[in-house]
């Protein structure tokens, strides 16, 4: 990592950046009414060539995806060769997407100099058709039909394909794959490893062509594998030779090659023939026996070893490995990361072999082994430490590369048809305000298959687990949202593909001021630069969330999908809906921006400015959730004793949305603490505060003076002692908020349904615990009840802050239990109880396993990493490998 400290250094050069999921993505999508899943469906993936990225199994690239290697497999029943995870769109699920496999990232450094992904191939032919056509009859009440609800993993019937990544040196990689057959009863296997370009010619920008083909073997070279190499040669990579055998050294009975190019005819029923050995070549020739699929020459774009093993017995293994190294004339001799000499990069003309790969895998595994014996702390239990390295390898497995030019996408390609006219409308287009951005970068994705693209905010989340192993990728992560190809002129930061318009809550500056902490706050120019654009952000938020100057914000959903009436980013033009978890993100926002402006004019006094601004505006919003202000608009119910969102009518009348949720918690995320150190240090500050209690006492009833020992600090709070106490008893009360695994984003009090009359129609709402009832968000997201790992977090922070300000301070925990708990202690309880989600019960099962996971050995070994989290049993929903933000749990173990 010292040797890497960017993207572009030689040591990330390789990784798992290729998808998990192309098909189906904006970016793939140049149909007329932008329905992306239709468009580039599943049935297309292995017949037709994406223009942005590529997917695979398993599978590796550079980082800016010209070559890949990835994983092909046979069973001998498929109708299709295994090279991509399975699942439904959209329109095919009954709750949405969802991904119909089984599999676990189980190890990964963050430079990828070792890593290790196991994938459950079932030995019965996969169901494609029978889970599309159940799932389409179930109805939205019903659970969604798995995998393994269909028997074809019954009796342990699979093999689990356990793939193993090293590097040897920067340009120097290993690859072993082991297939162990758990089934009763011998199956009969085909791996194939597959190597092939992105293809980048086929558009009309730029023609140059790489190529793969077959390099016999030097005479007298008996090396084991030698005779099975294949060169690769690209303008901007080099050559690269890749050697295959098996673990005895036997080479493979064929090496297929094809182009990486659309089958015109399978696809489109055209007439013109295009390449005759297309994309799906090997897979018509493996799995439909087509003579003259591949191409006899032994040379193309794609090309795949072909390892038969006709009968695995019960219990046995049988292993493939691969060596891929840069051929670069007069290399010298590479040391490992822990310098020990290993086996280094040929020179031309020398051949390569898959000797040395054990070396290698024993050498990477046991630095991965010591490099996380000093990320995680040695106190943590086992079975945490087992979480938190799982958690890790999930994060690093999700970094992807992410290619994407609006402007080009928007105008399309010289050599295709020209997209449909409606794609350049202002009004309906997809991100036509964004031709702006171009990216052709590494992004942590919320996950590879279900979101294989990047949501700004989830990022954020990402960078604070990701600084525990890897803090210059967490910082520039964090820096690339903000450089002006990604970030909107006007200040906005973009949301996510499908629309990079919408709006995300501001957590950015959060995590920008997190890392910092979590990298030892040494590095004042990464504060400088996100800060700096962070301001402009905070602007746009100013103009366009607050158009009335009240101090009190609109956002539309902000994340959070369908936990209101309705959507609340489709209301009428002429109704505004001051909102309660906006103007808390903001007052968020405004705290961070305060406290890193603070950090800066400590070293400057040039930023002094900035403090008093900041302060200024968190206070204002604080007055103007206090009571109605000049608009008459209150988002606090006194009688309640909780915060609501409030619709504006045209006619200047209010009335709040009396829903009990996320929404009216969030106020209490916005705490933070004053130093002692800035009231001698920051004298502009120290002045403005004076003023303020001398001359606009109105305005500081957020501010709260802490006098200790001859020493000043103070606490800035949305929410007041008294408020704190109302809304806490119902945090904390197991009947609305409290679960056994975390705060729900709904009040179980809603189980019955809450009603309201808003604009003359009738409304209703229920708590509910797991997946949607509604599709207003496409039936696949759910924040009606479920635990959340990101607002748990935030809330949990903000009660640490509060008992650091008031470490006297107690609450009844639970609400009507008559125990009085210490606030630090409540925290910490929460904490533990999302952590819960991932620990083995007495019976070995983990909560927060969906409950479509059979259980037993095989299983229970392997966490999983829900995008959410039933509010009353805690069994995992949605995502299931959406260790974007649930990766939090990591951050959890770590700080303790």
């Amino acid at each position: 990592m010292a040797q890497a400290p960017t993207q572009d250094d030689a040591w990330r050069l390789w990784g798992p950046y290729a998808a998990a999921r192309q098909w189906g993505t904006v970016r793939e999508d140049y149909s007329a009414d932008g329905d992306a899943w239709t468009y580039f469906p599943f049935d297309h993936a292995h017949q037709r060539a994406y223009r942005w990225g590529e997917d695979g199994l398993a599978a590796i690239s550079d980082r800016f995806g010209f070559l890949n290697l990835g994983l092909g497999l046979w069973n001998g029943q498929d109708d299709r060769l295994k090279e991509r995870l399975f699942g439904l769109s959209g329109p095919q699920g009954n709750h949405g997407e969802d991904v119909k496999e089984y599999w676990w990232a189980q190890d990964a450094t963050p430079t990828h100099s070792w890593s290790s992904y196991l994938y459950r191939y079932p030995q019965a032919a996969y169901p494609y058709a029978e889970l599309v056509e159940r799932n389409a009859a179930a109805g939205l009440g019903q659970e969604e039909v798995e995998l393994a609800d269909l028997g074809v993993l019954d009796e342990n019937r699979f093999f689990d394909v356990d793939v193993q990544h090293a590097k040897a040196s920067e340009n120097d990689l290993v690859v072993r794959i082991t297939a162990t057959n758990h089934g009763p009863e011998a199956a009969p296997l085909r791996i194939l490893p597959q190597l092939w370009f992105r293809n980048t010619w086929s558009w009309g920008r730029d023609d140059r062509r790489p190529e793969l083909w077959l390099e016999p073997a030097h005479e007298g070279d008996e090396r084991p594998g030698a005779t099975a190499r294949v060169r690769a040669r690209h303008d901007w990579l080099g050559t690269y030779e890749v050697t295959a055998a098996t673990g005895e050294g036997a080479a493979p009975s064929e090496i297929l090659f094809c182009e990486n190019e659309t089958d015109e005819v399978a696809v489109f029923g055209s007439d013109r023939l295009g390449s005759p050995h297309a994309k799906n070549a090997v897979d018509r020739a493996v799995v439909h026996g087509e003579q003259g699929a591949t191409n006899p020459g032994n040379r193309g774009t794609k090309c795949a070893w072909h390892f038969r093993f006709e009968s695995v017995e019960p219990g046995a293994q049988v292993v493939v490995e691969l060596r891929m190294t840069g051929l670069a004339p007069g290399a010298e001799a590479h040391l490992g990361v822990a310098g020990a000499p290993l086996p280094h990069p040929a020179g031309e003309g020398h051949a390569v072999s898959t000797e040395g790969v054990q070396e290698v895998l024993d050498a990477r595994r046991g630095e991965a082994d010591e490099f996380y014996s000093r990320v995680i702390p040695g106190e943590v239990p086992p079975e945490q430490n087992h979480v938190a390295r799982r958690a890790f390898a999930q994060l690093m497995w999700a970094k992807q590369l992410y290619r994407y030019s609006v402007q080009e996408w928007l105008e399309g390609d010289p050599v295709s048809p020209p997209p449909p006219g409606a794609r350049q409308d202002h009004a309906t287009g997809r991100n036509t305000a964004w031709r702006h951005l171009d990216l052709a970068d590494v992004i942590s994705m919320p996950d590879e298959w279900e979101y294989p693209w990047f949501a700004t905010w989830d990022t954020a989340f990402h960078t604070v687990a990701m600084a525990h192993v890897d803090p210059a990728f967490a910082k520039q992560q964090l820096i690339l949202m903000l450089r002006e190809w990604a970030q909107h002129p006007n200040g906005q930061l973009p949301a996510y593909e499908w629309d990079f318009g919408d709006t995300n809550p501001p957590v950015h500056a959060w995590a920008c001021w997190q890392v910092y902490h979590l990298d030892g706050a040494w590095d004042r120019g990464f504060l400088i630069q996100t800060f700096t654009k962070l301001m402009m952000n905070f602007q746009w938020w100013v103009n366009r969330k607050d158009p009335e100057g009240s101090f009190l914000f609109t956002g539309g959903f902000l994340g959070l999908d369908n936990i209101a009436f309705f959507d609340r980013s489709d209301l009428p033009a002429d109704v505004r809906l001051e909102q309660s978890d906006a103007t808390s993100w903001m007052a968020f926002f405004s705290l961070t921006m305060l406290r890193t402006a603070l950090e800066l004019s400590r070293h400057d006094e040039a930023w002094d400015g900035a403090c008093t601004t900041f302060l200024e505006y968190f206070l204002r919003i604080d007055r103007a959730m206090e009571a109605p202000g000049s608009h008459g608009v209150t988002l606090w119910d006194e009688e309640d004793g909780f915060f609501y969102d409030a619709l504006v009518s045209p006619d200047g009348s209010t009335e709040q949305l009396t829903v009990r949720s996320t929404v009216g918690l969030l106020p209490l995320m916005a705490v933070g603490i004053v130093p002692e150190w800035v009231w001698g240090e920051i004298r502009d500050f120290h002045d403005e505060v004076e003023w303020l209690i001398d001359r606009r006492p109105e305005l500081t009833k957020g501010l709260y003076l802490l006098e200790r020992e001859d020493q000043r600090a103070a606490m800035l709070t949305l929410v007041g002692e008294e408020r704190r106490r109302r809304m806490l008893a119902r945090m904390l009360d197991e009947d609305e908020f409290l679960a056994p695994h975390g705060l729900r984003s709904l009040s179980a009090a809603h189980r019955d349904g809450v009603k309201a009359t808003l604009g003359g129609r009738e409304y209703e709402l229920h708590y509910t615990p797991g997946v949607s009832d509604s599709l207003m968000f496409g039936g696949n997201s759910n924040w009606r009840g479920p635990i959340w790992f990101p607002t748990n977090l935030l809330l949990i922070d903000a009660l640490a802050v509060t008992a650091i300000a008031h470490p006297e301070a107690t609450v009844e925990f639970p609400t009507g239990s008559g125990n009085e708990v210490l606030l630090s202690d409540v925290a910490v309880d929460l904490r533990d109880r999302l952590i819960s989600l991932f620990l083995p019960g007495e019976d070995g099962r983990r909560p927060g396993t969906p409950v479509h996971h059979p259980g037993g050995e095989l299983w229970d070994v392997h966490p999983t990493f829900s995008e959410y989290f039933d509010g009353d049993t805690g069994v995992g929903l949605g995502a299931s490998h959406q260790c974007g933000w649930t990766g939090l749990v990591a951050h959890l173990i770590c700080t303790g």
